[in-house]
């Protein structure tokens, strides 16, 4: 057996002593499997005295993550500190700088930084991985630099975030607000004390960002992925929803039309019989479409220790095993830039909510401004009147032009008879045989 693959760890939180842990049990079979020992020579984290329930003693400790990179004998840096700059950048920029491999957990810096460093590792002749950072235990990269190599693929979604899909599998479930669905999910730790990251959509965003550039063989552009979160989901439309014959659903949507890329991440309204509505709580599933391979389908546990430390050892093993490929699966000098597609000009179906006074006219009206667009509705729900006189119109569309009906509704919030501004998700028939 050939000499150990040396490592050093950035990082000992729920991830970074997941991955010793897994590394200790499983040493044997790793070693079997790759032809050669994965070997821990250095740690780095915050607070050295922490209890963390593993013996870190046959380690070398080091103060300054960033000093490892450079100065430890590891052959591999396994950064798992997170954020998209600061301390994360600096370790990973140092030991690429170095000439050692990387290991990274962090879809921020991959998303924001990472045809620099790609760039980087390439002019290094080091392998940059990331397996961990999109899906958790799902093997979505591999799948994609390596599986589904030699076909095209045209479109790829999916369930990137597992806070969100547990809070609207919640509400839906219990018909509870997202604020106190959101609370439970912070008692269980699947939600942070801030949780704006994933409500607001941006965890998923930076994912949707990297599959895209691994996808398409296309330039990281995460400013350019439309976002919107969760927030603004209620109780209400969930059950209208259902009563339609759908679900919501926080998606990721990539796709190329020709040398377009249109990215965006925002709550949908999925077909119940799609392969998304089935997937609930805090799973993830990605979907990549293609014209000689079909439909693929990967679904999994997105997060959490055993998952994303799965991930780091498994891209570990390909580096002992001298098995990687280029970062986003060509050169990053060869990513392509294509041109972005604004979401004003998607062209889809919508699910509109609107809370009127009951009285004569209003339909009349609500038609008038529809019309005016060349926007024609679908089949329309109205409840009875509540307490205060008011009654909620639900209208699903035709596909239109979303430039349309937002200028629709903003005339139709002008009107006095609509006491709320309009509720609007769009609706996606995808994942459906």
């Amino acid at each position: 057996m050939s000499d150990s693959l040396k490592i050093a760890i950035a990082g000992l939180g729920t991830v970074g002593t997941g991955t010793i842990d897994l590394l200790q049990r499983g040493a044997e079979d790793i070693a079997s499997r790759c032809g050669r020992r994965i070997e821990i020579v250095g740690v780095s984290a915050r607070e050295k005295s922490k209890g963390r329930g593993l013996n870190l003693d046959d380690f070398s400790w080091f103060d300054d993550p960033v000093s490892m990179s450079s100065d430890s004998d590891a052959d591999v840096i396994v950064e798992l500190i997170g954020g998209a700059d600061g301390v994360a950048k600096g370790v990973v920029e140092a030991a690429i700088q170095s000439s050692r491999h990387v290991v990274t957990a962090n879809k921020a810096l991959i998303a924001e930084h990472g045809k620099s460093l790609a760039i980087l590792a390439e002019e290094a002749d080091v392998c940059l991985a990331y397996e961990a950072a999109v899906a958790g235990g799902i093997p979505v990269i591999k799948v994609l630099k390596e599986g589904l190599a030699g076909t095209r693929i045209g479109r790829l979604y999916g369930i990137l975030n597992g806070t969100c899909n547990y809070i609207l599998s919640g509400m839906r479930d219990t018909g509870r607000d997202f604020s106190d669905v959101l609370a439970e999910a912070q008692e269980l730790g699947y939600a942070e004390k801030d949780p704006s990251f994933d409500v607001d959509g941006v965890d998923a965003a930076h994912k949707l960002a990297i599959l895209a550039c691994v996808a398409f063989g296309a330039k990281l552009d995460f400013d350019s992925v439309f976002i919107d979160g969760i927030r603004s989901m209620s109780s209400l439309d969930i059950k209208y929803a259902e009563e339609m014959g759908y679900r919501i659903k926080l998606i990721g949507i990539a796709q190329v039309h020709g040398d377009q890329l249109e990215q965006r991440v925002h709550p949908c309204l999925v077909p119940s019989n799609s392969v998304l509505a089935a997937v609930d709580g805090v799973s993830n599933v990605v979907v990549a479409e293609g014209e000689f391979f079909g439909r693929c389908v990967l679904e999994g546990q997105g997060a959490g220790r055993g998952p994303t430390s799965s991930a780091v050892v498994s891209d570990l093993m390909d580096i002992a095993s001298e098995r990687f490929t280029p970062t986003f699966g060509l050169p990053a000098k060869l990513l392509k830039s294509l041109t972005l597609t604004p979401i004003n000009q998607r062209k889809g179906s919508y699910y509109v909510r609107l809370k009127v006074l009951d009285e004569t006219g209003v339909m009349a009206d609500i038609g008038a401004a529809f019309r005016d667009e060349a926007i024609s509705m679908e089949s329309i729900l109205q409840r009875a009147e509540d307490a205060n006189g008011n009654v909620d119109v639900v209208i699903v569309t035709h596909n239109t032009v979303e430039a349309d009906i937002t200028r629709a509704l903003r005339n139709i919030f002008m009107r006095e008879s609509v006491v709320e501004e309009p509720q609007i998700i769009r609706i996606e028939s995808i994942g459906v045989d």
